[in-house]
């Protein structure tokens, strides 16, 4: 199984035409940076891209789920990511664009002390 960090700094490079995209650690994954805002992470062999009420429906319709994990008093769900639809993911323009939506959703939330990049 290949790593979470080389599977972001695949999709990285794959979405280059956004601008320069950095890979950090995240938690067990990696995440998606531009410019130090975090759009997208891999976990677990699954990429989740940033959603807002703008964007959220598009996943909705594509059947992706929210990323959610165990927690100590149950399923945790985190409606703020969604796995990226599984047919863009070979498709350099439609990857692009869906991670395009994300950054732009990752930019919209109020400004906030964001990480170094």
């Amino acid at each position: 199984m290949t790593s979470p960090r080389a599977l972001a700094e695949d999709y990285a490079v794959r979405i280059g035409g956004l601008g320069p995209i950095s890979v950090h650690p995240y938690f067990a994954g990696a995440s998606l940076r531009a410019d130090g805002v975090q759009f997208g992470f891999v976990m677990k062999g699954v990429l989740y891209l940033k959603a807002d009420e703008i964007s959220r429906g598009a996943f909705e319709r594509h059947d992706c789920a929210p990323f959610s994990y165990p927690g100590a008093a149950g399923q945790v769900t985190v409606s703020a990511y969604y796995e990226a639809p599984a047919e863009i993911l070979d498709d350099p323009e439609g990857l692009s664009g869906w991670a395009a939506d994300a950054l732009r959703a990752a930019r919209s939330v109020p400004n906030r002390k964001r990480a170094a990049p």
